[in-house]
This record gives structure tokens, sequence and C-alpha cells, in this order.
């Protein structure tokens, strides 16, 4: 990553911080290499949860979404955000599956507004929440693969210190955008201040490589395509015939002579065909018996005045003619325009004026995404509120849910369909409910046991279930005009709806019998519309696996400087820590060996290696092999055996070898390394 100009620092930048109290927010600062933040917790997998998808009801419609294969590959894992992406970035089987992986990050941190909400603590001190995120930052950084994306939910309170933070993280060459969510719709009136509607999502890529989905385009955008020649090929619209660059196009520049007029007709200045010569005749000939015509000195003359004084144009391109051209090639001209489908290039003006392109509906893209989001297109608070009510309608409203149409729209600009979508901040569950209905896969997770059991995962068993109809389960009916009625131009549906509504507004009380007026009548069935049937875009199925981060296995004693076991560090929970530790794969398959990484073994002993043992061990190595043994004890003379009689073996001493000792400095109490440090949990070799 470049280096960057302006860097963003505080109180504390270069520590880090450990939770104070297990489940709840608040933290405390230690040195970066204090065993307590180092330590990687793996995840324990607990129990999968699965729905079936319902069939189709053929009284209902469906969106194309509804024929999306649902997703069971998610995780929904209860622990702190941090020790969780550490277990994602560190433990291999996880990294494997996430680093690199992920399309797209969405996270509502807690926005540090120095209040504190029913459901979860929101009162960080500066300081200490630019370390917190900027420790997930680069956790989620590893994570997203080169095509992803990342948006991070605040308010006004921390935005412009998150812009810095992230510029030195992704890089400032790598912000997107700073999205505005108009998150009400009636703002508070008893306010003494400026009240806020808005709430800011910052947008930023992991590389170059990011490209936004488009949005579906609008009936408004729809409205201005036609199909007056009933071409065959749907709606259309009148566009530009010519393009910029006539000085390096100049053999797209020529005459083209009217079908109807005989004029002849030539791009405008400093422009050219929108096509070339001899597609334009191909064209043409939709119109009349077109050819190739003689160059003239005039030809030559208004090409020149084309192509401006900075070029000389070329004397070898011919206009398009009609080659003794009479009055049986107007009439045929005519019969086109009055009853044929108009060629690509069509005539205005009644067939007398110029050359207008016809742009097709089918061909156009979809809408581009703006930075503006308005709760009309994705909803507002009142309606999260709504959504979550009618969920859990006996229990009290989670305070800060996010609507469903929200994430819909992020999601949809960020990922395809199959890709991973990860929020580690899950609160209600909005953004894996979201993900699910839309056929991506999730990883999930939030710190607070009461959040996950009342709110996250019972939201996400509904959407499995197919038990969850509200958010984008279903989308409303379109308005389009009745049978045999055709709006004029310009004129949505919705205009309609309303230009009817605003009439019988006009009409109601009836003023001089206007209700019974046949003009009135008229202009009501001239832009009468229909509402057309809701349609279901979820019909539930796939799954997720529930997860928890294993019991902390080690603790530091900052006075003593020492590493100690916890009770926890027994049994399974002993071989994962270690083995996630010191980077090795889980092999419960294997029966002498607990993990793997590339040609080393790794045995763990819970108590003290005999020399018998470890000899014992290393007879089982393949060829090529070499192993580690992390033990709680180990038997005098052990090392001096296997260096022996065994080539490629090392024993390590559990918790002293897996961490970097420190003491306290008697003054100051500040960490400082042993003049002797222990070896790290980085990735290990051993010559044989």
């Amino acid at each position: 990553m470049a280096q960057q100009r302006l860097e963003l620092t505080w109180v504390n930048k270069d520590k880090a911080l450990i939770p104070t109290e297990h489940g709840r927010y608040g933290y405390s600062w230690v040195d970066p290499r204090d065993p307590r933040y180092c330590e990687i917790r793996p995840l324990v997998l607990d129990e999968a949860v699965r729905g079936e998808q319902a069939p189709k009801d053929p009284a209902r419609s469906y969106t194309d979404r509804a024929e999306l294969a649902p997703q069971s590959e998610n995780l929904l894992i209860h622990g702190e955000s941090g020790d969780v992406l550490e277990a994602l970035t560190r433990v291999p089987e996880l990294a494997e599956q996430y680093v690199g992986q992920v399309k797209c990050i969405y996270i509502d941190p807690p926005f540090n507004t120095s209040q504190t909400f029913t459901h979860y603590e929101d009162n960080l001190e500066h300081s200490v929440w630019l370390t917190m995120m900027r420790d997930r930052l680069l956790h989620l950084r590893k994570l997203l693969s080169p095509e992803g994306s990342i948006w991070v939910h605040l308010d006004d309170v921390e935005v412009h210190r998150m812009r810095l933070l992230m510029d030195e993280v992704f890089g400032a060459g790598n912000f997107v955008a700073e999205m505005v969510w108009e998150k009400t719709y009636s703002p508070r009136n008893d306010s003494t201040s400026i009240p806020a509607v808005t709430d800011f999502i910052v947008v930023y890529r992991r590389s170059d490589q990011f490209t936004a989905n488009r949005l579906p385009r609008t009936a408004e955008m729809d409205s201005r395509y036609t199909n007056p020649d009933n071409d065959p090929r749907g709606p259309w619209t009148t566009d530009n015939p010519n393009a910029p660059g006539a000085s390096t196009h100049l053999g797209m520049i020529f005459g083209i002579q009217h079908p109807i007029t005989g004029e002849m007709v030539y791009p405008s200045v400093g422009s050219c065909w929108r096509f070339s010569q001899a597609k334009m005749l191909e064209i043409m000939r939709g119109w009349g018996r077109y050819e190739y015509g003689p160059v003239t000195s005039t030809e030559i003359e208004r090409q020149q005045r084309i192509a401006g004084p900075s070029v000389t144009a070329r004397t070898n391109v011919p206009p398009l003619v009609i080659p003794n051209r009479n009055k049986h090639d107007v009439d045929r001209a005519w019969n086109v325009y009055n009853h044929n489908v108009w060629p690509l290039f069509m005539l205005t003006q009644g067939g007398f004026g110029g050359f207008r392109r016809k742009s097709y509906l089918k061909e156009m893209p979809g809408r581009t995404p703006a930075n503006l989001l308005n709760f009309e297109d994705v909803g507002h608070t009142d309606a999260a509120k709504k959504e979550i009510g009618a969920l859990f309608p006996a229990e009290s409203h989670f305070s800060t849910p996010k609507p469903e149409r929200l994430l819909e729209r992020v999601i949809h600009i960020a990922t395809n369909p199959g890709d991973i979508v990860l929020d580690v901040f899950a609160g209600s569950g909005t953004t894996a409910a979201v993900a699910q209905k839309m056929g991506r896969r999730w990883v999930t997770c939030e710190l607070l046991e009461d959040t996950i059991h009342r709110f996250t995962r019972p939201r996400l068993e509904k959407v499995v279930r197919g038990e969850d109809p509200g958010g984008i389960t279903q989308v409303a009916g379109q308005r389009e005009a009745a049978a045999d009625v055709v709006l004029p131009e310009g004129m949505t549906a919705e205009d309609a709806q309303r230009f009817t509504s605003l009439l019988n507004k006009v009409v109601k009380d009836d003023p001089e019998g206007l209700k019974t007026d046949p003009a009135v009548k008229q202009l009501k069935a001239l832009t009468k519309t229909v509402k057309t049937q809701d349609a279901l875009t979820w019909r539930g199925g796939g799954g997720f696996t529930t997860a928890h981060l294993a019991p902390p296995a080690f603790d530091y004693d900052p006075e003593l400087g020492m590493v100690l076991l916890t009770e926890h560090a027994t049994g399974e929970t002993l071989i994962r820590s270690v083995a996630a530790n010191l980077g090795f794969r889980l092999t419960p398959e294997n029966p002498q060996f607990d993990g793997v990484r590339g040609s080393m073994r790794l045995a763990v002993v819970e108590g003290t290696v005999t020399t018998e043992a470890a000899l014992d061990l290393a007879s089982h190595l393949g060829e090529d092999e070499g192993l580690t043994i992390a033990a709680l004890g180990r038997e005098d003379g052990v090392a001096a055996a296997l260096r022996r009689q065994a080539r490629g073996v090392r024993v390590l001493h559990v918790p002293d070898d897996l961490f970097r000792h420190h003491a306290p400095d008697r003054d100051t109490g500040v960490l400082t390394p042993d003049p002797e440090p222990k070896p790290q949990t980085q990735p290990m070799e051993v010559a044989p």
C-alpha cells in the first residue's frame, strides 16, 4: 500500500485493546505484544439450522430472485468482533475459506454517540473507538476479495475521523463514495438545534477491480421508450445519430441523401456518423436502393467543413445516394414511413426532418447508483422498527435496526448471487437476513448473548424456514396502464394515477355537474391504471451453522510477566488453541497427530512428554515430514534424545513457547520484551 501523506493520530494509537469484561463493550489498553491480545481463539461449531424452500403457488407471482438456490454455507457466531476476525484471518481452516474471498463487508459499528442503548453500549471514547475500529479494519481488509468493497455505517459523530482512518488502512485512492441515507421522513420539531435526518455509509474498495452493479431501471426512465412502428425489437427512443471525433474518423464523414426530400444530410460540425460507412449503407437500404455516389468537389468541401481546419478531409469517401432518384423511390420511402418498421436511422418531423437513431430499451443498462439513499427507495428507521416488531411482537423493539431495503441496496450494488457478505456487528441480523433472501452466502457475529438469543438467531431461523413475510420477502405490485389504454408519451403509470387522483379532488364536490361530464369521464378512461399482484422474492430454504469462540486457554499476569493456563486449557480446547496459535490445521482423522502445516506435523501433549513418547511420535512420521510437539511439560533429556535419534523434531513448552514474554518496567509499568524472547506464534520451520 502506498505511503499516505495524511495520517490520523490519537492517544495510544500504538497500543492495542482487550475486552475488560466478557460479553460487553469495554476495553483496556495493552501492549500490542500482550498475550491476551495476541491469543487466537478458534471457532467451535455448534449446530446447523436448515429450512426447506417452499414450492411455487400457481396463484402467486414471483420475481427472478425467487428462483435462486438458497445458501447454506453461512455462519452465525457468538463472540467479540475482534476475536472473531482473528479467527477468520488466522485459523488455517477458516482463513482458507474467507481470506481474500469476501465480496462485501457491511458493518454498523457502535456510533460513539455517548448514549447507552438498550441492546449495546455506545459510549466509547474517541481514541478507544478509533483503535477498536483500526484493528478490525486491518483484519477486514485481509478478508476482502480484490473485487470487494467495505461499507461502514455511521452518523456524523465519527464519520470524518473514519474517512481518514480508512484512507490509512485501504488507501485514499480506494475511496468509492460517502453514501447519505435519509433515515427519517419526519424530523423532530422540538429540537433546539438542527435535527439530524441522515446517516452516512462510507464505502471503500479493496482494489480497482471493484465494479458497482447497476440498479434496476425506474418506470419513469422506461416511460420515454415507445414503439410507434411496432418494431419487433421492442420499445425505443430517439438518440443522437452522430458521434464525436470527426478529426480521427474521417472515413465516417460523408453525405446521405434524404429518402423523401432528396437533400444531402451530413453529421454536425466536429462529428461523424455513429457507424461505419458499410453499416450506414446497410441501414439506409431499409429506406430505398442506396449506393455509393460520386465524390464531387462539393462533397469534399462539405466533408472538410465538418472535419474542421485542423485536418484535411479525405478525397475517397463517397456519399450514400439513390442513383437516378425518381417518384417511385419517394413513394417507396413514404410506404416504409407510414406502414413498415422504421430502419435504425429514422426520419423526424413527419418524414421531412433529419435523421435520429433508434435506441432500444432492452439494450439499455440499469441505473447508475447515486450516493443519495432516499427513504422512499430504501426505507427509514420507522419502517425498520416495524419490520422487527412484526417478527417479535412480544419483545421490546431493537434500538437501532436498519430497514431490509437499505441492506438490499448495498448488497445489490456490491455483490452477485453466491458471493460472501460479512457483518461483524450483527445486531438484529438484518444484513444476514437480507443476504440470505438475495442468494448470497454470509458470515455474521454478535457480542451480546441476549441479542443473539432474542433477535439475531430467531430472525434468521424464521428466514430460512420461510416464516418471515416482511422486509424484502415480497415486492409490491407495479402500477401499469389498464388494458387497451396507451398513456401519452412521457407519462408513467404513476403519473396517470396522480392525475386521476387530482382530477377526483377537483370534481369531488361536483361543481356544476363535473362528475358526470363526458369529458371528465373520458380523461379518466384515457389514464386508467391498474396495480399488478404483489410478487414474492423469497420462498425460504438454505440454512446456517451457529458457532462460538472457544474459551481463552491462556491468560497473562502483567505483574509477573508470565503467561498462564486457564481452567479451559484442557482436552479439545487445548488442542484447538495450540493448533490455531501455531498456525496448524487440525487433523482429527489422524490417530497420532493433531495438526499439520505443510510437511510439519503437530502433536499436543496435555501433560509432560517423555523421551519414549516423543520418539514414538517421531516414528510415525512420513518421509520428509517434521514434527512439533507442544506439551505442558517435558522430561529432562527429551531434546538431546531427539537430536540423536530423530530429525526435524522439536518440543515446545505450552504456554511459554507460544507467546513472547513481557516483564513490566518497575518504574513505568510499561511492558517490555524479555532479553531472550521466546518463539512467536508465526509458523516456524525446523531444519532436518
